[in-house]
């Protein structure tokens, strides 16, 4: 399809008003047409009041019915082909592999939500039936299901144009919940969104989707983004991207006369344990792993190793200094946009210029545009326990290694990190199992997910995945972005007491034929 420039509010493209912005392509510059004009208020308004309305009937869909629109989501995006893949190669400056792995991820994702649907797994309905009997009093019929919360607004993130933006994780999780979504798209690749939001109204249209189901609109965090959030009609908010703009949205999110959930994804340093024992290994297949992670998308990945935590010892110089070498010879990579390689030369800058800091090695630069050069930092534990600016993160191929004194020490700095995504533990068969433990009883603390001799830039679509963690990780600890139970976000539980069987669910009737909680025991009908 040719790119238009213009907005989805329902199941109409319009132009929207207010400030345009282009894409642009990283690699040269290069201004990339059409023109995206964000939306005025009215289209603001227009776009919540469609979505409030769709809310009524969409809710009520069956399950079977979001399953098959999810699916065809799917489908229509696959059905873009070539043109959805050049578009975001030309938008982000990544190569055609990442961005067609990332279109199958995006698809797996809708798939998994389908067939979770599909299967019941959802949601688990409990039933304590009635014991009119009891004494001294009797038990009512109590049976719990879960309702949608309502709109949605989803923002797009600057790092995955299709995985966590208008068909992502928060779009998928929220449209199987029974939710109508917003997008407000990124505007970094405002072309793939518009051809993105194009699959998503073709496939409400085959699956005879109410009007409203879904819109898209660009234009700036201070109209388009807060007036989103601030808008009555929108219930919960899905948003990856920086701590100050998650902060901000959820200051707003909570100073409304109705406070709504944000479900906010937003700073991450991802430390690394590497215990003694797995360093009188095979120390070179440790550093190309770890090198690997650490350059893997121009270390623009939320779970990136920004972080080693080590007890000081010959062989950790090693490690480094094999590290170091992999490093030297590597070549720089395009970052996605001018502003996030402004911020990456600007945070490397600052870690250089601090004397308390080495620079252990820096990748080759290249003289093209938005060069991401790789860089590795060390320092001690001491530097680190009092510089706020070592645990600061930095988005881009950059670590820091930091030397504890003893076991003791090192616990400490894992107990003074803010909260993390991922917290890897690397160890080697002479290492204790006691010794373990005890890192992993105050790892488990700090991260949502915790992982050994592996590394945290890969997140899994599946059942136990958990893409979240304590602040600012994210906005809220109990939750995922990332698999099954990424739709728990967007619903909330409803208890039914003494209802008619004619007006209960039909997840909650006798009758139903998928899995019940009933009287404490796990019952298949």
């Amino acid at each position: 399809m040719t790119l238009t420039g213009k907005m989805t509010i329902g199941s109409k493209k319009i132009m929207g008003d207010q400030k345009v912005v282009h894409a642009i392509n990283p690699h040269t510059n290069e201004v990339l047409d059409p023109p995206y004009a964000g939306a005025n208020q009215e289209q603001l308004e227009e776009a919540c009041a469609l979505a409030h309305q769709a809310f009524a009937s969409y809710r009520k869909t069956s399950s079977n019915q979001r399953a098959d629109f999810l699916q065809a989501i799917g489908e229509e995006i696959m059905a873009l082909g070539d043109a959805l893949v050049e578009r975001a190669m030309q938008e982000t400056g990544l190569p055609q592999m990442r961005i067609e792995g990332e279109r199958g991820r995006t698809v797996g994702q809708l798939n998994l939500f389908a067939s979770n649907l599909r299967d019941g797994l959802t949601e688990l309905p409990k039933i304590d039936t009635a014991l009119p009997e009891r004494a001294p009093l009797p038990r009512p019929d109590l049976r719990l299901s879960y309702l949608p919360l309502g709109p949605v607004a989803v923002f797009g993130a600057s790092n995955f144009p299709l995985a966590f933006s208008v068909a992502g994780g928060d779009t998928a999780s929220a449209l199987a919940a029974g939710c109508p979504v917003i997008v407000k798209a990124h505007s970094a690749h405002p072309g793939t969104a518009e051809l993105v939001a194009s699959a998503i109204i073709t496939a409400a249209k085959r699956c005879d989707m109410p009007e409203g189901v879904f819109s898209l609109l660009f234009g700036s965090g201070s109209l388009v983004g807060q007036g989103l959030v601030a808008h009555p009609n929108i219930k919960a908010v899905g948003f990856t991207g920086s701590r100050a703009g998650g902060l901000a949205l959820m200051s707003t999110a909570q100073n409304r006369p109705e406070p709504i959930p944000v479900y906010a994804e937003m700073s991450s340093i991802n430390p690394v344990v590497i215990m003694p024992g797995v360093l009188g290994s095979d120390i070179g297949t440790l550093a190309a792993g770890f090198c690997t992670s650490l350059q893997m998308g121009a270390g623009q990945f939320c779970t990136n190793p920004g972080l080693v935590l080590a007890v000081d010892s010959s062989k950790l110089d090693e490690f480094v200094n094999q590290c170091a070498e992999i490093i030297n010879s590597a070549t720089s990579q395009t970052m996605l946009t001018p502003g996030i390689h402004a911020a990456y030369q600007n945070g490397v800058g600052a870690l250089v210029e601090n004397p308390d800091i080495a620079m252990v090695s820096e990748g080759e630069i290249s003289g093209g545009h938005n060069q991401c050069t790789p860089y590795l930092f060390s320092t001690s534990a001491d530097v680190f326990l009092q510089e706020k600016q070592a645990r600061e993160e930095i988005f881009g191929s950059s670590s820091l290694v930091v030397r504890c004194k003893d076991s003791a020490q090192l616990l400490d700095v894992i107990d003074s990190l803010e909260g993390q995504l991922t917290g890897t533990i690397h160890m080697g068969s002479d290492d204790t199992t006691q010794d373990a433990q005890q890192i992993l009883d105050h790892l488990e603390l700090r991260v949502g997910r915790v992982l050994f001799n592996g590394y945290p830039t890969g997140v899994e679509v599946s059942h136990a995945m958990v893409h979240g963690g304590p602040f600012p990780a994210t906005s809220d600890s109990r939750t995922t972005s990332v698999g099954s139970n990424a739709i728990e976000r967007f619903l909330r539980p409803v208890c039914y007491q003494n209802t008619p069987a004619s007006l209960l669910p039909q997840s909650l009737r006798d009758e139903h034929s998928g899995m019940q909680l009933v009287n404490g025991k796990y019952q298949q009908s």
